[in-house]
């Protein structure tokens, strides 16, 4: 045996569970295509928002939360459907989904803690939902952001396995591809593939796959923690589920090329059980990143909600295709609707005094301040005047943004972007006009404009994310600013099904002796513990949840 156990991925699920697994003592081997320079995976990039239930960050905030409360949202969001037929899709997708909000109402955050990540005293309140009690959602704000951002969670367990790994209880294999599962009497013993060469590439940047040799190498266990889809589009564009209308002819990409969701083909072609493949989540706030680490490198714009959203016609978007509320509601709308499915676009209209307060940008690199644990600037940043340095830099080099001092301007700006002139000034300023004119009072029928009201009620949001009403047009708050907005492929909800400690199903029933899977792969728990929606905050929280899982399962059981 070359190890207790193999980890497919040096993501942030294969490193949760290497953690566990050495805590116990037993030899792990991580292996990954990349090169060391990326041990932490998609984690590092990221935000690092993490979902809690009922934390005293919340009850600062003045938020009232609960398990039940999370639940309900949770199953208003995943709309399991799938219990049909002798293996139900859905059948441990909805236990997982359970398990998990029960883990992040109880002892998700004290764990966080022991591991060495703290939080900011920030809380955001993503994905707003649909507008039903009953129905996708957060009610409250649950979205933590650690210090550190995403490399404030990779890192403390990537250092964890770096430290296991000087003192010889993991070993690991960078540029290892792996091509196939080995199995020894229907149990998995091990894993062969492809020596790549080697690639001092920067971490994220596209790497050689150069063939230089072969492997092989055996264990007690394999645990597959290889990520999803979101960077390879072919994938994307196979699984794209009809109810999400036609796939864009231009799409941007969220993670690095590397998540290109081999693994999962592998897992398929060896006998094991995957389900739900056509869910998938992908952002509709995407903008090119003008300094690129990886090809198409997209950043999301975290909106707050007060920008108008119009689609490649100029048309303004209906409830719920609203800033921050319904992110695959919203994809919908752009990629069902007859006449603008030919558009890969859409857009934000929105002024200076919006983008000061309400823009952020997701990804460690964009918030320097909370990523190099800078309290000072996080309150220049956040509270102080104009918008920060990330921010600024996108609108002076993105290719998508527009800037005008009136409106006319900047139609004819937004024109100058698309192949032909789709935007009629007219039509776009009848309908600024008419959001304008419900400003003048405290309330308003228009939804977007009571959403606005509704935020300020957080204070969270009151301080930080959402700009005291006004009109758009108001010369005091110029310039008037648009941004050209790209679909983002990014999360992978659906993968191998696992029963509630990760051991991965057969196809034909049984589970598989020897085999695990965590993470992505695993559709963040049982193939699909998300459902069709995902409530934000759950994704980095779902690797963790399911990478831990795993381990302490395997290191009873070996």
């Amino acid at each position: 045996m070359d190890a207790d156990v193999i980890t497919i991925g040096g993501g942030l699920a294969g490193l949760a569970a290497s953690n566990e697994l050495v805590r116990a003592g037993k030899r792990v081997a991580i292996l990954d295509q990349e090169n060391a320079a990326n041990l932490g995976g998609q984690a590092f990039w990221s935000l690092g928002g993490l979902f809690l239930v009922d934390t005293p960050m919340q009850r600062r905030l003045r938020v009232k939360d609960s398990f039940d409360l999370a639940w309900q949202d949770w199953q208003g969001s995943a709309q399991w459907d799938r219990f049909d037929g002798q293996h139900p899709e859905d059948e441990w997708a909805r236990q997982w989904g359970r398990a998990y909000v029960e883990f992040a109402a109880g002892e998700k955050r004290a764990w966080l803690r022991e591991q060495g990540i703290r939080f900011t005293p920030l809380v955001g309140w993503a994905e707003r939902g649909d507008g039903r009690a009953g129905g996708h959602g957060n009610s409250v704000p649950r979205f933590h952001v650690p210090w550190g951002t995403g490399t404030g969670i990779s890192e403390p367990f990537a250092d964890k396995a770096r430290a296991a790994a000087a003192a010889g209880k993991v070993r690991f294999h960078f540029r290892h591809q792996v091509d196939a599962l080995m199995f020894d009497g229907g149990a998995v013993t091990g894993v062969r593939g492809t020596l790549l060469a080697p690639d001092s590439s920067a971490r994220g940047v596209a790497s050689n796959r150069n063939k230089v040799g072969e492997f092989e190498l055996r264990a007690q266990a394999v645990i597959i923690a290889s990520g999803g889809i979101g960077g390879n589009h072919g994938q994307v564009r196979t699984w794209w589920p009809q109810r999400l209308g036609t796939p864009p002819e231009k799409m941007i990409t969220g993670v690095p090329q590397h998540v290109d969701g081999r693994m999962l083909d592998i897992a398929d072609h060896a006998g094991v059980r995957l389900v739900n493949r056509d869910r998938m989540w992908h952002y509709t706030e995407g903008i090119q990143n003008w300094n690129p680490v990886w090809p198409d490198h997209a950043i999301r714009i975290l909106p707050g909600p007060s920008s108008l959203w119009f689609d490649a016609l100029g048309r303004r978007l209906p409830a719920p295709g609203l800033p921050g509320y319904d992110t695959l509601g919203t994809l919908k709308l752009l990629r069902t609707t007859p006449d603008i499915r030919q558009h890969s676009h859409s857009w934000f209209i929105l002024n200076q005094k919006i983008i000061e307060k309400e823009f952020a940008l997701s990804g460690s690199e964009q918030n320097p301040d909370i990523t190099n644990r800078d309290l000072k600037l996080l309150l220049r940043s956040r509270l102080g005047r104009g918008a920060g340095a990330p921010i600024e830099a996108f609108k002076e080099h993105g290719e998508d943004f527009v800037v005008a001092e009136n409106l006319a301007d900047l139609v004819a700006g937004m024109n100058r972007l698309t192949d032909e002139p789709l935007l009629d000034h007219q039509h776009l300023l009848r309908q600024i006009e008419e959001r304008d004119a419900e400003i003048r009072n405290p309330y308003s029928k228009d939804v977007q404009v009571s959403g606005i009201h509704n935020s300020r009620r957080f204070l969270g949001d009151r301080v930080f994310r959402t700009v005291k009403p006004h009109r758009i047009l108001d010369p005091a708050a110029g310039p008037l600013i648009a941004v050209r907005l790209h679909v983002v492929t990014r999360k992978t909800l659906g993968g191998i099904q696992t029963d509630l400690t990760g051991q991965a199903f057969a196809q034909n029933g049984p589970r598989i002796p020897g085999l695990y899977a965590a993470g992505e792969a695993a559709g963040f728990g049982g193939g699909g513990a998300h459902g069709y929606n995902a409530l934000e905050g759950t994704f980095l929280g779902g690797c963790l949840f399911t990478g831990r899982t795993a381990g302490r399962a395997l290191a009873a059981r070996l």
